[in-house]
């Protein structure tokens, strides 16, 4: 077994642990349809989430899963350790047609467990839960009351695992080949694509004799005037030399995510982004010397506004959210955030994407860091410099 292989064990223990929030929030049985609750919870690693599936954990048993039945086959190879009757699926004529609904199966699956009374929790706020499905899941659960448990499975992965961040581990030693890939391909008048061809290559190919798995958002590669926003990805267009170009990115390891932004220009960058780059980099340094067990999300950013502040930027959006395993279409995890106001108590095994990013008037600078809570501190997963890139 190889050492990131995650046991049985593993997972009763995160059985349990999501069997206990149940308990506190009183809910009887939960449909988890988030793609990355779902592998979490049993193994299940598909790209299947495109149609309408979930894990059920009911007041007793195995986790179900439940979904389309082309689907079944990966259900059987992924998950760990699932009896035969916990795997369960919906014929095919259910799949995009008005005339009927997949949740229709899954209130009848719910019924057939005698599960369809009490109190039911359903992930609301979820880009994986419709409207519609929770519209037939009410009308075909009448006994029950369905309230919202969004993010209660998501909680209980907060605190990783070693194993988990051996995982992350190696996707930091990724996500450093894929920024070495650009520092040595990148150069005035490369298409931006190929650039980007070149980035999901090293991405895929892995490092150390580690593959790479796709991650949950494609690269974010803006340049010029396109990098003052932060959720551009890429053109045809010729880079060029005068301008900022950002690339955030992320290695993934096994679905573990490591994200990693840095800013390149081609000659000595100018002088406000220099004064952009120290600003980062003090700012930085005094949120992460923050970042250890006892204190809060808010302590973080506190320290991070107040600097950065002091140099003459300014930083309206948080500064950083958890990482780990993760489908599309994001990386987080969709808890708690680094920012004014989130009094979420840090815990050794948490981790973080801390992105200190600046969108300015003609581009944008990003320097960021993915960090785990140590039991003193905090620990940087990448090693690679916290500075511009310069090329040229």
């Amino acid at each position: 077994m190889e050492s990131t292989d995650f046991t049985p064990q593993d997972f009763a223990a995160r059985l349990a642990r999501i069997r206990g929030a149940m308990e506190g929030a009183g809910i009887d049985t939960l449909i988890v349809t988030d793609p990355s609750n779902m592998c979490w919870a049993t193994g299940y690693d598909g790209w299947s989430f495109y149609v309408h599936q979930a894990v059920i954990v009911g007041p007793e048993g195995a986790p179900i899963w439940w979904g389309r039945g082309i689907d079944a086959a990966g259900a059987r190879r992924t998950i760990i350790g699932a009896p035969d009757d916990a795997i369960r699926a919906y014929d095919d004529s259910y799949v995009q047609n008005d005339d009927k609904h997949p949740m229709e199966t899954l209130a009848a699956l719910l019924v057939e467990k005698g599960w369809e009374k009490g109190i039911i929790g359903v992930e609301l706020e979820n880009y994986y839960y419709s409207a519609k499905a929770h519209a037939v899941l009410v009308e075909h659960l009448p006994a029950a009351r369905l309230v919202d448990a969004t993010a209660l499975a998501n909680w209980q992965r907060a605190v990783k695992s070693e194993t988990e961040i051996e995982r992350m581990r190696r996707a930091a030693r990724i996500v450093e080949a894929m920024h070495r890939t650009i520092l040595d391909v990148a150069e005035p008048g490369l298409p931006k694509h190929r650039l980007v061809a070149e980035i999901l290559r090293a991405g895929t190919l892995g490092a150390e004799g580690h593959w790479g798995d796709y991650p949950a958002i494609v690269p974010m590669t803006p340049s010029g005037l396109d990098a003052t926003a932060p959720h551009l990805t890429w053109d045809d267009r010729p880079m060029q030399a005068g301008e900022p170009h950002f690339f955030e990115i992320a290695g993934v390891y096994r679905r573990y995510h490591c994200p990693l932004s840095r800013t390149l220009f081609f000659g000595e960058p100018p002088a406000k982004y220099r004064q952009a780059e120290e600003a980062v980099q003090e700012a930085t340094a005094a949120g992460l010397a923050l970042a250890r067990p006892g204190n809060t999300c808010e302590d973080i950013a506190n320290a991070f506004n107040t600097t950065l502040e002091r140099f003459g930027f300014y930083k309206e959006n948080r500064c950083g959210y958890p990482i780990g395993l993760s489908y599309p279409p994001d990386w987080g995890e969709r808890t708690m955030s680094l920012r004014r106001g989130d009094m979420t108590v840090l815990e050794p095994g948490m981790c973080f994407h801390f992105m200190p990013a600046l969108w300015l008037d003609d581009g944008g600078l990003e320097i960021t860091e993915s960090i785990r809570i140590t039991e003193t501190g905090c620990e940087k997963f990448c090693t690679l410099p916290g500075e511009i890139f310069v090329k040229g």
